[in-house]
């Protein structure tokens, strides 16, 4: 929280080179501040945070209309092209240390493709690579957004059909998650509503954890 009639949200997007943490960044934040495209080779290399405008119409808190702002920090993926797992941990934990290790942190974004099947070694390092970051209480800031999802209804998978029909691993990770998901479609990701939708989804998943924030500051060195 900011001022009286402002709230503010900071969010990580984490995941795999190209699975569109850049563009969902773009997407939360309203803007075109992160670059984003298809590449033989990893986009991202450092982190980048960029700041929301106010926006109306989405919180309420005790009856009064308040004022959103979105913090995003945008990370390079893993695998990366140039960067070990070592250089992009330690370079997503300072980060993270800098931009919000005196407000904390709201909630980390894992995105992951809807179209491509999640596999173990792949969940397991995804996990271990958030664990290091946020440490034992990571499952409470942790959310998984789920891109590309307009290519699983173009197969013929509506989220019903999709989480039927998804692997043992993936359920598994959702279910350590809470439950805290999002499927995106990327060809509506910019569209002014479905944005408000999205970020009502994650204002409800801080809700549900009581508007609690994870400390930074041990992150520091």
């Amino acid at each position: 929280m900011t001022d009286s009639d402002e709230m503010t949200i900071n969010l990580v997007v984490l995941g795999r080179t190209q699975t569109g943490k850049s563009t969902v960044g773009n997407s939360l934040l309203g803007s075109s501040d992160f670059e984003g495209h298809r590449s033989p080779s990893s986009v991202t290399t450092c982190c980048s945070l960029g700041r929301s405008c106010r926006i109306s119409g989405i919180v309420r808190r005790q009856g009064c209309e308040l004022a959103l702002r979105v913090r995003v920090l945008d990370t390079p993926g893993y695998p990366h092209t140039g960067l070990s797992q070592e250089q992009v941990r330690d370079t997503v934990r300072s980060a993270l240390s800098h931009h919000f290790g005196e407000e904390g942190l709201h909630l980390a974004l894992l995105v992951l493709r809807a179209d491509l099947p999640l596999c173990p070694d792949e969940s397991d390092h995804a996990v271990q690579f958030i664990q290091e970051l946020l440490g034992p209480t990571w499952k409470n800031f942790t959310a998984v957004l789920l891109t590309h999802a307009d290519k699983a209804e173009e197969a013929g998978f509506s989220e019903e059909a999709y989480l039927h029909s998804a692997s043992c691993t993936l359920l598994s990770l959702l279910s350590s998650v809470q439950h805290k998901y999002i499927f995106l479609d990327n060809q509506k990701s910019l569209i002014k509503e479905e944005r408000c939708i999205v970020l009502r989804k994650l204002l409800n998943f801080i809700r549900q954890n009581n508007y609690q924030v994870l400390p930074l500051k041990h992150s520091k060195e």
